[in-house]
């Protein structure tokens, strides 16, 4: 759980969903929920699909190389939820709050995301098992 001043100005972001096959997860978006599939991006050694859903994103990871963060979660884990993203007012003080909460960072300082953002994980093992990024 994420100490409650950084809950005070979090918004879910995204969902970020590890697949296979990501023309084909597209696919299901568009021809079975009639979400449109943003155009095609890369990040961090992931191909990815963004898909709006209301007020959040689906954001569709590939592996575009095998030990990526996102190649290695696929082959331990299969398809499925990777991670949680909550965009927060100011990402810099957010982590600076984690860290004097005791919360272990994947990302002690924010590193590039997608879409040009400023983005930092948070250990698992922090958050009762799921992966949370942090975004600006």
């Amino acid at each position: 759980m994420l100490p409650p001043e950084v809950q005070r100005d979090a918004v879910l972001a995204h969902v970020g969903v590890a697949v296979r096959d990501l023309a084909g997860a597209a696919a299901f978006y568009r021809d079975v929920l009639g979400l449109a599939p943003g155009a095609p991006a890369s990040s961090d050694g992931a191909a990815i699909v963004c898909v709006a859903a209301g007020g959040a994103t689906i954001e569709l990871l590939a592996s575009a190389d095998p030990a990526s963060p996102i190649g290695k979660y696929l082959a331990r884990h299969g398809p499925g939820i990777h991670h949680l993203c909550f965009r927060v007012s100011d990402l810099d003080a957010a982590l600076a709050r984690c860290r004097a909460a005791g919360y272990q960072l994947i990302d002690p300082v924010p590193r590039p995301g997608a879409g040009g953002h400023r983005v930092a994980f948070i250990q698992p093992k922090a958050t009762g098992g799921i992966l949370l990024e942090l975004s600006d």
